[in-house]
């Protein structure tokens, strides 16, 4: 007895080619970079996001904005040799302590690290008011809880602050030479070198380059 010919499902994906618009429209007008599994939730089922990012981040390539990764999420910004275009002619600074940026750049470059182990790094206790200004400026949050006695909060950097830097990933971040080049360790003993101090009393404007908008 002969089958008949099967139909061609209603929920098979669209071509590669309307996948990859689809992908080019929605990072487009999303404010914030999007992850393939928040792709997936919004594309016919059987779309393949991931593939349609690869084509996507090839197409870009040499054109005035670019598909680049932040953290696990994807966004289009601007190519970074054209990035004197968009600068705004105000200033805008952000008072920024000196234990703020160096607990900020403890969590970088360590994390997922404990307040505890902040504080061993530093010398110092980390006051609340510092963990809560880098919270509020969301970029750190909590990590994952130790399996260690008592279970500790761990703190790790978001993917904001990877976007602010134009960092891929916490691997991309500066070393010691380029901190120093650019401002952040000029005159400054490195996190733990000098004597202990009270946070409160180490208040100032953090003027450099790398930590304003």
């Amino acid at each position: 007895m002969s089958r008949e010919p099967e139909e061609q499902s209603l929920f098979d994906a669209p071509p590669m080619g309307e996948q990859e618009r689809m992908v080019e429209a929605m990072l487009f007008a999303s404010v914030e970079p999007m992850t393939v599994a928040e792709l997936t939730k919004r594309m016919p089922h059987g779309c393949d996001p991931a593939e349609a990012l690869a084509y996507l981040r090839k197409r870009y390539e040499g054109r005035g904005v670019h598909l680049v990764r932040v953290g696990d999420a994807w966004a289009f910004r601007t190519a970074g040799d054209l990035g004197h275009l968009m600068v705004r002619e105000s200033v805008e600074s952000r008072k920024l302590s000196r234990a703020a940026i160096e607990t900020l750049a403890i969590i970088s470059y360590h994390q997922p690290v404990t307040r505890a182990e902040i504080e061993e790094i530093r010398g110092v206790a980390v006051s609340r008011g510092t963990i809560d200004q880098l919270m509020e400026m969301e970029w750190i949050r909590f990590g994952r809880r130790r399996m260690t006695p008592g279970r500790p909060t761990t703190f790790v950097v978001t993917e904001e602050f990877l976007d602010h830097f134009g960092l891929e990933s916490a691997r991309d971040l500066p070393g010691l030479k380029e901190l120093r080049q650019a401002g952040l360790l000029e005159s400054r003993p490195m996190p733990g070198q000098d004597a202990p101090r009270d946070d409160e009393d180490e208040a100032q404007s953090g003027q450099s380059e790398l930590f304003e908008d």
